[in-house]
Parts: structure tokens; sequence; C-alpha cells
């Protein structure tokens, strides 16, 4: 039996039921709507809807359907379109015609948007506290880099030496912006749409107010229009769900590099790896591959749904439907992306011997004599137009560049130490640079941000 069987009669066709079926999908919605549900009823309570002895029934029913839901069970049925006319059937089942009422004064319109809420606003926070998992291990790995260092690339070319630490504190700060995004998200989505109806409210006394503090909302809807087709916050999680994937590729792709023969910077663990079945000397990156592959799978998941939502008039369209399969699938493989790529941070091996003696080419040094020049009053163009012209030249002629730095009239031997190894790592002394001096205060500044977001994820900051 539907929930519109006084309406329409026949019932309804076996291929409409199988193509709208979204019950598959939504289970993960049921500890929300019971949650939802059992506010609603406190809330028809205190509005003299339901007297104690029905609101009595009613909690103990929906108790029951969770009981059975945890034990594996509870018995769907064919009727079952969705998890919110599964629980409502079988809490009609256990408490009778008082079961008939759970549905008093609500639609699956805000009843749904209620639950998906309660969903988002739970996992993206877990989410966050994940992110902050693994800044925790960059930050471990960085402070056990001491003074290794590596070279800072810019076009995939070898650019600047920066210390380790730098560079993996570098993916920390990115993803810092995410967790800012992600409790930015859950702050704006904090608001109950329970009590707007299927769009126009009610004409019972609904308490959506106390419904939504006892759900532990911050606020209730203003516009009830509004209420049951905004989508907004699943887009906006989506959105922030895919950045973060973007950021999880780019480590990876770093990864993918750094463990190759032709780099040689690092060697992954055994347990964080994969191997060929057909090659037996191969030793893969499957983790790294799999967290910059799946990030065009969030995107996806982003652009679908933008595309759903664009051409929707107010309010509810069936359309939005299709706003959970994305969203469940974009935390879900975010959550495994964060768990495998924290595994794999905390093991992986650095060959600072490989990323030093990568960084000591001297011509890593170059925009330090330049520096040097302007330290000594040439205009920074001349002064990179004459170390630029030194470097071609030890190219083209095959002299060293510190033989032709030492002949130089505007640099001599003073300017030869400059090019010594690991020297040049040293004088990047500016705030937020990649030196020592510079990189000590930023590990201080970024241990204060962890713990700072660490107590706004679990919800006491």
């Amino acid at each position: 039996m539907t929930l519109w069987h006084g309406r329409l009669g026949g019932g309804t066709a076996d291929a409409v039921m199988a193509y709208s079926s979204s019950l598959d999908v939504d289970r993960v919605l049921a500890h929300d709507d019971l949650a939802g549900s059992r506010a609603h009823v406190r809330g028809l309570g205190r509005g003299g809807l339901l007297d104690e002895a029905e609101v009595a029934q009613l909690l103990a029913a929906l108790d029951q359907v969770e009981r059975e839901l945890d034990a594996a069970d509870f018995v769907f049925t064919p009727d079952d379109e969705d998890i919110h006319t599964a629980v409502e059937r079988r809490v009609t089942e256990i408490a009778g015609d008082v079961g008939a009422r759970l549905h008093t004064g609500r639609s699956r319109n805000d009843q749904v948007a209620t639950d998906l809420r309660l969903y988002a606003k739970r996992e993206l926070r877990v989410l966050a506290a994940e992110i902050v998992d693994l800044q925790h291990v960059l930050l471990d790995r960085a402070r056990a880099a001491g003074p290794v260092y590596l070279p800072g690339y810019t076009h995939l070319q070898r650019a600047q030496p920066v210390l380790l630490a730098h560079h993996l504190l570098a993916h920390g700060w990115a993803l810092s912006r995410d967790v800012d995004r992600l409790m930015a998200t859950v702050a704006r989505l904090d608001v109950s749409p329970l009590g707007a109806g299927a769009l126009a409210g009610t004409s019972l006394a609904l308490d959506p107010d106390g419904v939504a503090a006892d759900l532990g909302f911050a606020a209730r809807f203003e516009n009830s229009l509004d209420a049951v087709s905004d989508r907004d916050f699943v887009a906006e999680a989506l959105f922030d769900l895919a950045l973060v994937g973007i950021h999880l590729s780019r480590l990876g792709e770093e990864l993918v590099l750094w463990t190759t023969e032709e780099f040689g910077f690092a060697v992954l663990d055994d347990a964080f790896a994969t191997g060929s079945s057909m090659l037996p000397q191969k030793k893969n990156p499957d983790v790294a591959e799999l967290a910059r592959g799946k990030s065009g799978r969030l995107i996806g998941n982003l652009t679908g749904l933008l595309v759903t939502l664009k051409g929707l008039p107010l309010s509810y369209n069936r359309d939005l439907q299709e706003d959970k399969e994305p969203l469940f699938d974009s935390v879900r493989q975010t959550r495994l992306a964060l768990a495998a790529l924290s595994g794999l941070m905390a093991t992986v091996v650095f060959d600072a011997g490989r990323m030093q003696a990568a960084a000591d080419g001297a011509a890593a040094a170059a925009v330090d004599l330049a520096e040097w020049l302007v330290q000594r009053g040439m205009p920074f163009r001349r002064a990179h137009a004459v170390v630029g012209g030194l470097v071609r030249d030890s190219l083209d002629r095959g002299i060293p560049l510190a033989d032709l730095v030492a002949d130089h009239p505007d640099l001599g031997s003073e300017a030869v130490g400059l090019l010594d190894a690991g020297v040049a790592v040293t004088r990047r002394t500016s705030p937020g640079g990649a030196g020592p001096e510079a990189v000590a205060v930023q590990l201080d500044r970024f241990v204060h941000r962890l713990e700072a977001d660490q107590l706004r994820t679990a919800g006491t900051g």
C-alpha cells in the first residue's frame, strides 16, 4: 500500500516502483529518520495532537524499530519505497491505529530534508575531524624531518631548495582550509525544516521551534517553500569534499612521483603498496593513485547535483531524490581516502640523501646570487640578468657555475659560498618561508591551529 493510495486507484505500476524506489540508497538515513520521528512525536504531544499515552506508545514503537534495524531483524517489503515509508509502515504494524498518527502534520518533503540535514551535520563534522587526523600525521612527519631539504618545484622543474617540513606543512595548511569550509557548511545547514510540511506548513498546532531544539538544530526554517526545496547544503558539502579530494589528489600525485626510481625521494611501506599480477619486481603506489583518480568521482558527484538543481522550480520536485547518492558516495570515498593516506604518510620512508642531492645543484642557488647583488645595491632586474647569463654560460660552455661566479667582478669568491650544499635553504628567512627559522615559527603556528580545529570538530570549540 502506497502513501497515496486514497487518491490513486489500481495500484502503482511495478516499473514505476522499481524506477522511483530509493530504499537501497537511503537506508543510510534510518537512524536520522528515527531521531526526526521521535522529535516530531514529542512535538505533536506538546501541541495537544497526541496524548501522553499515544506519545509513549509511538516512542516505544520507534525504539522497537531501531532495535530491529540494529539487529538486522527488520523485514523490508516490496511496498517500502524508501526508509521513511518502511519505518512508518513498521511503526503502524507495532502500534496499530496510533501508528497511523505518526505522520500527522508532516510530509515526506520536510521529513527527508530534516533527515538529510541531520546526516550531513554529523558526517561532515566527522570528516573534518578525520582531516585533522591526517594533518597530525603531516605535522609529526614535518617535525621528524628536521633539517632535511629537497628541491621545491615550479612547472615540475627544480626551482629552490625547501625544507621537507615546509613541503609537508604546505599540504597541512591546504587541509586547514578544507576544515574551515566543512565547518562553515555545517553551520549554515544547522536549520530544521521539520514543520514546513509539503510546502506551505499546516493548520495543525505543531512546534517547529521545539522540534528544532529537540534535534539539536541551531534554528528552524523561516520559509516553508525554501525549507523543503533547499539543497544548497548538499551542493556545498559536495564542493567541500571535491576540494578535499583535489588536495588529496595533489598529495597523491607527489607520492607517485617521489616513489619512482627516477625521483627516489621516498619508499612506501609494504602495507600501503601493492604488487603486480605479472611483474614480480613491482611495488605500486595504488593508494596514491586512487586518491588522484577518485577526485574525478567527487567532482562528478558535485557537477551532477548542480545540473539536477539548476532548473527546478519551487518547491519540492522528485528530482531532489538524486541528492543523496552523490552525497553518501562522496562522504564514504573521502573518509576512505583520508584513512588510507594517513596510514601511508605515517609509514613512508623519505630518502634524505636523494632529496638533498637533487636540491644541491648550483643553479638552485641562482636567486640567492641575485639577491646577494640586490643587497649590494644592484637593481633586481639587472641582477637577474647577470645571474641568468652566468647560468646560461655555465651550461653552454660546460664550466662550473662556481668558477664563473668567482671570476665575475660583481660577485667573486665571497658569493661562491652561496652555492655550497645546504646553504641556499638556510637563506629563506622571510615569514612563512622555507628556511629553518621561518619553518620553526610555522610549526608552532600549525600546532596551535590544529589544537583549535580539534576542539571545533569535536563540538567543544
